[in-house]
């Protein structure tokens, strides 16, 4: 495998880890917002992520990249809550809490942020072996 094709993996990965740490900041940002319906409350959004097969030049390459194919909103319940003084409540005095645990978006920040970083680092041995390879051409 071309150390070229490493570089463009480990791209494909920090712009997919980006892709996931933007979407844990909205997330996170929209964890203690409520509203006055189901329907308008924030729902916890998460990043779909597929391998995918680069086809460079007409031929199978074998280099594998990662490709964002959307990004979901969480299924989960959301909480409601009976809060008749709030101005945000409903006609019945309820208000109804996003979905987002934050707990769950911690450890996905952490996850992300090591992916990514891990990304970074393959891209720089990639770098400094070119680089070898390169020096060693000269002598």
């Amino acid at each position: 495998m071309s150390l070229f094709r490493i570089l463009d993996i480990s791209a494909t990965g920090m712009s997919a880890q980006s892709v996931r740490l933007n979407t844990t900041a909205s997330n996170l940002a929209n964890a203690n917002s409520v509203s006055s319906s189901s329907g308008k409350s924030y729902r916890a959004r998460q990043p779909v992520f597929a391998a995918e097969l680069n086809r460079a030049q007409g031929a199978l390459s074998g280099s594998v990249g990662v490709r964002v194919l959307g990004i979901v909103e969480s299924n989960a319940p959301l909480t409601k809550e009976y809060a008749p003084n709030n101005p945000s409540s409903d006609k019945d005095g309820f208000v109804y809490h996003s979905n987002v645990n934050v707990m769950e978006e911690m450890a996905n920040m952490i996850s992300a942020s090591r992916s990514y970083q891990t990304n970074v680092q393959i891209a720089d041995a990639a770098k400094q072996m070119l680089s070898r390879t390169l020096q060693m051409g000269k002598g």
